[in-house]
């Protein structure tokens, strides 16, 4: 099953679909930052970020669109947040526009929060307040419960979850909860009981949410899961508004089936419909999850360190829509990507075309996760010269499926060498007999294989490359090339062959500097190609 963790760092029940990620780009509402600027421009005068510091309201239409900065050429955006719904995510991967944001940053101040929430609920603190404020005496009117012995449902056991349960048992709450990509045996490590939702709902005296909002977690808390909570329960969201049905839960309050509910997040925010907000059992606050000095002062010196860290190569984190780039700074990783960029390169001219279905292999066990991060390399290569400008990793594989390139990937165990110590990367235009093959050589990237060509040595795939086709019946290529060399002072770096096949042969001749006109050479040759990888 396919799963991914929410940037808020709860799970999600039963894993996220493509229907999922669809459905938060559409309806996330949680705006709960606003842009407040351009952070300053890199050499050249390309601004490197927008930099989104957390507030309680968001922008109109909750969120920011960055056509004006994607204009300007920005390269990333870094969100001194969770949520990154004031980003369009979308655009700014089409624009090839990384996104970042500090998942861990406010982790301890919403989970504060929640507690505090959960303390309020018990014995009725804002109620009381205020009506000491009115100037009234009420001491019977807010009898409340204690929490010892009380027991804590927690749905979702990220990072908040896991921190709310611990410091929920330091008051004598038993904690149960559930999520689908915590094992059991983690979760009870601190101390929590996983149980299905089902076993949850009758056994609870308080629930707190910590899932993102997706649609099969949209209306996790309903008509028919209050019908199952034993009679009184209390609720708490602090994730994402639209968790908790707001029309289910109001009607849970006015019946008693649900005896108070504690909300910083809504539906619609700033809420217009205010029956919940005035409801006498019900605690609000406007979206203050991550509204503390320490959470934000941390969430900035992340964002900028992700970014300083990113600029000078030395890693990448908090990725919101290019988890490819992250393995392209690994010192392991970064020639497989280079490789698998110059395949989808010579595939492309090779071939002749864009369109059609691409089909990445990985062979050996070095490469069994890689064809995550070598798919979009191969689709930036294949999309490179063309109509698309600015392919990235990030958006190589949107672009691709716009362009009807569709770029699907394989992994063989079989080790193409003895030892298994080396892995082989295969790319090939499915429907033809385009096909290229590669490895990687200390750190170069090498061609071993062309449409079924085998190389006698493999051909380095850097720099600026002539491959060219020709018959056995034609030795005077290479000494025309040479010629031709001489006369416009390129050098030859390297030449290779491949052996013949159908009485044909493939070269690769690396070159000092490309070569302006290819008008001696192409007489002599069935076909020829100069690329610059």
């Amino acid at each position: 099953m396919e799963t991914q963790y929410d940037i808020q760092g709860g799970a999600i029940p039963g894993g996220v679909t493509p229907e999922d990620m669809q459905y938060q780009r559409k309806h996330n509402t949680q705006g709960d930052a606003t842009p407040r600027g351009v952070i300053p421009r890199q050499e050249g005068g390309q601004p490197l970020c927008l930099q989104c510091h957390g507030g309680s309201s968001g922008p109109p239409g909750g969120r920011a669109s960055p056509t004006v900065w994607l204009a300007m050429g920005s390269g990333v955006v870094g969100r001194a947040g969770t949520g990154v719904d004031n980003v369009d995510v979308e655009a700014a991967t089409r624009k090839g526009v990384l996104v970042m944001n500090t998942p861990t940053g406010n982790s301890l101040s919403a989970a504060e929060l929640t507690c505090g929430m959960i303390l309020c609920l018990a014995r009725q603190i804002p109620q009381a307040a205020a009506s000491m404020k009115e100037g009234k005496w009420d001491r019977k009117k807010y009898m409340g419960m204690e929490l010892n012995g009380k027991t804590l449902g927690v749905l979702g056991l990220g990072r908040i979850g896991r921190e709310v349960a611990t410091r929920m048992q330091a008051f004598g709450m038993k904690t149960i909860g559930y999520d689908p990509i915590i094992t059991p045996e983690a979760s009870a490590a601190f101390g929590v009981e996983q149980l299905p939702l089902e076993q949850i709902w009758p056994r609870c005296d308080f629930i707190t949410v910590h899932t993102p909002l997706l649609s099969s977690t949209m209306g996790l808390l309903n008509d028919s899961t209050f019908a199952k909570c034993r009679r009184g329960v209390q609720v708490v969201n602090c994730a994402r508004g639209g968790i908790v049905d707001e029309g289910a839960l109001l009607r849970a309050l006015q019946s008693g089936q649900c005896g108070g509910a504690a909300l910083d997040v809504f539906t619609q925010e700033p809420p217009k419909d205010r029956d919940l907000v005035n409801h006498p059992n019900v605690i609000c606050c406007p979206h203050l999850g991550a509204s503390t000095r320490e959470a934000q002062s941390r969430c900035g010196k992340e964002i900028a360190m992700q970014i300083m860290d990113m600029a000078t190569g030395k890693g990448l984190a908090g990725i919101v829509n290019g988890q490819a780039l992250s393995k392209a700074f690994t010192p392991q990783t970064k020639p497989w990507i280079a490789l698998a960029r110059a395949l989808g390169t010579v595939l492309h001219t090779v071939g002749k075309q864009v369109q059609g279905s691409v089909q990445v292999c990985t062979l050996g066990t070095p490469l069994w996760e890689a064809g995550s991060y070598l798919m979009p390399a191969v689709a930036t290569g294949m999309l490179a010269g063309g109509a698309q400008k600015e392919v990235t990793l990030v958006n190589a594989l949107l672009l691709a499926q716009e362009a009807g390139l569709k770029v699907t990937t394989t992994h063989g165990d079989m080790a193409p060498e003895p030892d298994g110590s080396a892995g082989l990367l295969q790319v090939a235009l499915q429907g033809t007999p385009h096909r290229a093959t590669g490895m990687v050589q200390g750190s170069t990237p090498v061609l071993r294989e062309l449409n079924g060509a085998t190389f006698k040595q493999p051909a380095p795939l850097t720099g600026p490359i002539l491959i060219y086709r020709t018959k056995a019946s034609e030795p005077s290529a290479l000494p025309t090339l040479a010629g031709l060399l001489g006369k416009v002072g390129v050098h030859l770096q390297s030449y290779h062959s491949s052996g013949m096949v159908a009485g044909e042969q493939w070269s690769v001749v690396g070159l000092s500097a490309p070569l302006s006109n290819l008008g001696e050479l192409k007489p002599r040759v069935m076909e020829v190609f100069q690329l610059h990888l």
